[in-house]
């Protein structure tokens, strides 16, 4: 790059960033917060890669830690989309504890996903956390059922499709299959229940001939 190729591109990063301070000057920390949301949400959308987008996210994450954490302790109750922003995110990047923490202030206060989210939130947790195991599962990695007992736990008694209630009982199921055969059983046929195609007929065809159960129970 010529010296007075690099010259321009350095007063053009001076004078955005001039201009940036000038326009946040006059923002609320809320509104600044999302501000700086918007301003990654653009960065994400020039990555295709699901994978460098999960990484990217996990990469500002300290940037809204302390806001996260104010919200949660702070508790007022208010619709906050930073907050429930990351609380997508937070599962996107695999933060499960994060994403667990904030899920259970958001069901207590109502709080709703931002626009733009087409589910609700109980969907969304059981749906992405069923996702995220099952990806798992399928490479061979661990991954912690008392994150999907966490979810069937927060959102027992919230209304989703039963597709999406389906998959996070089949994961579950799958997962203490070989520690807790009982209890994996009773989620797999309530997962079949819920879901006919849930695709578990063999494996709760298999736990029923572990434990001595007839077909017809």
């Amino acid at each position: 790059m010529r010296p007075t190729q690099l010259h321009y591109l350095q007063k053009s990063a001076e004078l955005a960033h001039s201009a940036e301070q000038v326009e946040l000057d006059g923002l609320d920390e809320y509104e600044k917060m999302l501000y700086l949301i918007a301003r990654h949400k653009k960065d994400l959308k020039q990555i295709a890669s699901m994978e460098q987008r999960a990484n990217y996210k996990k990469s500002i994450l300290h940037h809204y830690l302390p806001w996260i954490e104010g919200a949660l302790s702070g508790a007022n109750g208010k619709q906050d989309n930073v907050l429930m922003t990351w609380q997508v995110w937070s599962v996107d990047c695999g933060e499960y504890h994060l994403a667990l923490q904030i899920a259970e202030y958001a069901i207590h206060q109502d709080l709703q996903l931002p626009d733009g989210f087409s589910r609700s939130l109980s969907s969304m947790l059981a749906e992405e956390f069923a996702d995220a195991a099952k990806k798992a599962q399928k490479v061979q990695k661990p991954f912690e059922v008392s994150y999907l007992l966490r979810v069937d736990e927060l959102t027992k008694d919230k209304d989703m499709p039963d597709e999406s209630r389906s998959r996070l009982y089949r994961e579950i199921g799958l997962l203490l299959a070989e520690s807790q055969p009982e209890t994996a059983l009773s989620y797999l046929e309530r997962a079949l229940e819920l879901n006919l195609n849930i695709g578990v007929q063999g494996n709760v065809k298999k736990l029923r001939k572990q434990l001595n159960k007839p077909e017809d129970q």
